[in-house]
């Protein structure tokens, strides 16, 4: 059936199964806002939508005075950017698929946008095309490739004066926004839309779903293609494909729609930033918990780092990446393609988290008991019950519990003065 343009019919789109499946993914935020580094990624909105002084005070301390954000253009090189390099990071972390930011609100374009004249990857800057080198050496690598595309420009002319119209004037939807999206589709033929930028103006101003209709009817990518929900400034958690329903979005109990939580390694900001502190960003145990949490209730992880302006990828981001992929490694067999069991977590405690996969039941525990025994009251053992470890060979021995539910002896582990890794699964085979 072709889809309409309007939500009743777009919405009833199922949504492509590699993206349920495929449960982690990275975020990258990578624009000339990664130039000054400082603050976050909202850096040109912040200095001269609102003044902020702190701003200010940056900005004429490091640059000469009248200093424009066009001129931090050329300073972004991407001089180290070895897109393979950032490939086989990604898939050592694990991810299944990566969003790279084509386009943020200061709508500087890491591809050549035709519509875009010097305020482009091409024109200026890296002199590169920044969207098609990365999505050549993901696609190697087998990695599904996500394109971020902002549909709003903070300072375009264009789009000020739409908004002065109260958004009943579109010279900037259909000079700018439509034409790059289109542009997006036909030049790189993504497999997800991560579209942002969404909040200040109504559906009827955007023409989202006249363009969704086009993605799922007639695109090249029509039959695998994945959107979020920001099309419009009440879509979110509505409309669209899987909702992302806002930044680091904890639902707390099971939705009833794909999701997915973006989250980033530096608490503080999005993008890059030179000034970050250990204390800042998030510790290998706490991107373990919230993967574990997000995959128990039904969504993907999509987890952001914000490389330098010469294209590196932080080390520090590096090791938090390469850990997650090797806590994978051992336990990637109770995230990927796994689905949500009957029951999340274990009695309302955040340390046991279930994900199933047909009669399968893997029980996910952040916290290793004091007395190597695992208690579990939500599954229901039978004669036929078989308990294994992830990483461990062998089967282990479990008793049924006096209360409900069984008593699980864990592998007896060597007494270290390192903290033990965060989080291990149990397998349960004949539980109901």
């Amino acid at each position: 059936p072709r889809y309409r343009p309007d939500w009743d019919s777009l919405d009833a789109r199922p949504l492509p199964a590699w993206f349920d499946q495929a449960k982690v993914g990275v975020f990258v935020h990578w624009g000339v806002f990664s130039v000054p580094a400082w603050g976050s990624e909202w850096f040109w909105w912040h200095w001269q939508g609102e003044h902020r002084p702190d701003y200010q005070r940056f900005v004429q301390r490091r640059y000469p005075p009248h200093t424009t954000y066009a001129d931090f253009a050329p300073r972004f090189t991407a001089h180290d950017f070895q897109p393979r390099e950032w490939a086989q990071l990604f898939q050592r972390a694990g991810a299944r698929y990566v969003v790279l930011t084509t386009k943020h609100h200061e709508g500087f374009t890491n591809w050549g946008s035709p519509v875009s004249w010097n305020w482009n990857s091409l024109d200026t800057g890296p002199h590169r095309d920044l969207v098609g080198e990365l999505g050549q050496a993901l696609r190697e690598s087998n990695i599904h490739y996500g394109l971020y595309h902002s549909l709003l420009e903070w300072f375009n002319p264009l789009y000020l004066a739409d908004k002065e119209s109260g958004f009943k004037t579109q010279n900037f939807v259909l000079k700018k926004t439509m034409p790059e999206l289109y542009d997006l589709v036909l030049k790189y033929k993504p497999d997800l839309i991560w579209s942002d930028g969404d909040w200040e103006a109504p559906e009827s101003y955007w023409n989202s779903t006249s363009f969704l209709a086009w993605l799922y009817n007639d695109s090249p990518v029509k039959d695998t293609v994945v959107v979020n929900d920001r099309w419009c400034n009440n879509c979110s958690c509505h409309h669209g494909g899987y909702y992302n329903c806002a930044d680091k979005y904890k639902p707390g109990t099971l939705p009833t729609h794909k999701w997915e939580m973006c989250s980033s390694i530096d608490k503080l900001s999005w993008g890059y930033r030179s000034d970050m502190n250990i204390s800042e960003l998030m510790d290998e145990a706490s991107i373990i918990e919230e993967l574990v949490q997000t995959v128990s209730f039904g969504g993907n992880y999509l987890l952001n780092v914000g490389p330098t302006k010469e294209g590196v990828i932080a080390p520090i981001f590096q090791e938090r990446l390469l850990a997650l992929g090797r806590w994978l490694d051992t336990n990637g067999e109770a995230i990927y393609e796994s689905k949500p069991w009957r029951i999340q977590m274990e009695n309302s405690t955040d340390t046991v988290w279930y994900t199933s996969k047909g009669p399968v039941v893997y029980a996910i525990f952040l916290i290793w008991p004091q007395d190597n025994v695992l208690e579990l009251s939500s599954p229901t053992p039978s004669p036929a019950t078989q308990v294994m470890m992830l990483g461990f060979a062998g089967t282990l021995k479990w008793q049924e519990s006096p209360g409900k539910g069984l008593l699980i002896t864990l592998p007896y582990m060597l007494p270290s003065p390192l903290p033990p890794q965060s989080g291990w699964t149990v397998k349960l085979e004949g539980v109901k």
